[in-house]
C-alpha cells in the first residue's frame, strides 16, 4: 500500500476481507497521526462473527481496529493479511 495514494471516500464502505477471503466487516473510518499524516488503523462497521476469532484493538466505543500495515490490496474490496491482525 505504500506510494499508492487512495483518498479515502474511495475506502469508506468497502467491504474488508483476508486475502483467504473472509469477511471481516467494512469500512466506517481510519485513524492518522495528525502530526505526520500516517495512517494507523481502518475502524471496521458491520463486524462479522468470524472477528471473535481476530485479537483486534478496539476504540472506546468497541469498534474493531485492522492496523494499516495489514491491508494488502484496495480493489473492490480492502484485502489484509490475516497473519498481521494474530
Amino acid at each position: 500500500m505504500q506510494g499508492n495514494k487512495t483518498p479515502f471516500n474511495s475506502l469508506s464502505g468497502k467491504m474488508i476481507v483476508t486475502k483467504e477471503g473472509k469477511r471481516l466487516g467494512f469500512v466506517k473510518d481510519i485513524t492518522f497521526e495528525t502530526k505526520s499524516g500516517e495512517l494507523i488503523n481502518l475502524v471496521v462497521k458491520d463486524s462479522t462473527p468470524y472477528t471473535r476469532n481476530l485479537n483486534l484493538e478496539r476504540t472506546p466505543s468497541k469498534e474493531l481496529l485492522i492496523p494499516f500495515n495489514a491491508i494488502i490490496a484496495v480493489g473492490d474490496f480492502v484485502i489484509v493479511s490475516e497473519e498481521d491482525l494474530i
